[in-house]
């Protein structure tokens, strides 16, 4: 183990999809939890066959299996497959186990709801970098969920990148910004591409500095600890190439529509909690 947190621990996890056999990965590959402690179930067989033959973790198509035989249970669906996984899961779910969703805009309270017994819920908020161990995720826990239920999710999220407890109040501005934060900076990469194209460089090594760019950026905010203003004063010299493309870029109006975009996205998470 990584660490012991989820030692002797039975994980279940409701869906084989994308962020379902991310977290599978991750806590495998990272020693967080062996694949035999490991029970995954999805609607299609075929994710189930993919998620074996990958990792070894034990598989079923019944969902109140996985609740059945786990100390955990993720709910790694889709917002609107929600309520159909947890009246598959609901007369199976025990007091002292803890369910994670990572279901975008479903409210713990929706959840804690649906459980005829007082069960620990923590609704948490990974992004699609999960699948390269670079995740962002938030996590907030619910009324009946302890320190030592918020220690099992922070070793989870931990295992495909970096993951943060806050007030559940805060998920909709999660969601906006390093929920849907991906899709945003890879139109910031496509647009890169294009422009490095459209001066003369071939498209692949357009995409591969462009992409290793953005990468490289990204590192040194989060290992320098400084501000990305005063990094990007750095780069900028008096009357030089890069403070003429900064200045074109504030004329375009980028960083207004990227708070725009971020604001937009959180109104429309709230719009689907309601």
């Amino acid at each position: 183990m990584a660490d012991g947190v989820l030692s002797g621990k039975r994980i279940g996890v409701i869906g084989a999809g994308a962020m379902g056999s991310a977290l599978c990965n991750g806590l495998v590959k990272s020693g967080a939890a062996p694949a035999s402690a490991l029970l995954v179930s999805d609607a299609h067989g075929a994710h189930l066959e993919r998620i074996h033959a990958a990792l070894g973790v034990r598989t079923t198509a019944d969902n109140a299996q996985v609740a059945e035989q786990s100390d955990i249970v993720v709910l790694a669906v889709k917002p609107n497959t929600v309520p159909v996984a947890l009246a598959d899961i609901r007369d199976a779910v025990r007091a002292d186990q803890l369910l994670i969703s990572i279901a975008a805009g479903v409210r713990i309270r929706a959840i804690e709801a649906e459980i005829p017994v007082p069960v620990a819920v923590v609704r948490a908020m990974p992004n699609t970098a999960a699948q390269v161990n670079a995740g962002a995720c938030a996590f907030a826990r619910g009324a009946h969920a302890s320190d030592m239920h918020l220690e099992w999710v922070a070793a989870i999220f931990r295992s495909v990148g970096s993951a943060i407890q806050l007030d559940e109040r805060l998920m909709d501005a999660v969601t906006a910004l390093s929920g849907s934060g991906p899709a945003y900076i890879y139109l910031v990469i496509e647009a890169l591409i294009d422009g490095g194209v459209k001066v003369g460089l071939p498209h692949e090594m357009a995409h591969q500095l462009a992409a290793q760019t953005v990468l490289g950026a990204a590192k040194m905010v989060i290992e320098t600890g400084r501000h990305p203003a005063e990094l990007k004063d750095m780069v900028a010299t008096p009357a030089g190439t890069t403070i003429t493309a900064l200045a074109a870029l504030e004329h375009a109006g980028l960083r207004a529509a990227l708070i725009d975009a971020v604001e937009r996205a959180a109104q429309r998470s709230a719009e689907l909690g309601q």
